[in-house]
């Protein structure tokens, strides 16, 4: 079955989604931030040869 997941990253969690292909949920959780987490994350839970889209943004003060 295909699937889907979106992965919105921040500093210390990423949270991420996986949905089937028509667009029901699979899983949501939160995944540290790190490579090896979310390797192991859909290794072990999203199956195989899910597409994958990340988003990330900085939030602060800052000039745009």
């Amino acid at each position: 079955m295909e699937h889907f997941a979106g992965i919105d990253v921040s500093l210390e969690q990423s949270s991420v989604c996986v949905v089937d292909g028509a667009g029901r949920i699979v899983r949501e959780t939160k995944v540290a931030s790190e490579p090896e987490a979310l390797v192991r994350f859909f290794r072990d839970r999203a199956g195989s040869g899910a597409s994958v889209a990340m988003a990330a943004c900085r939030f602060g003060r800052g000039r745009v």
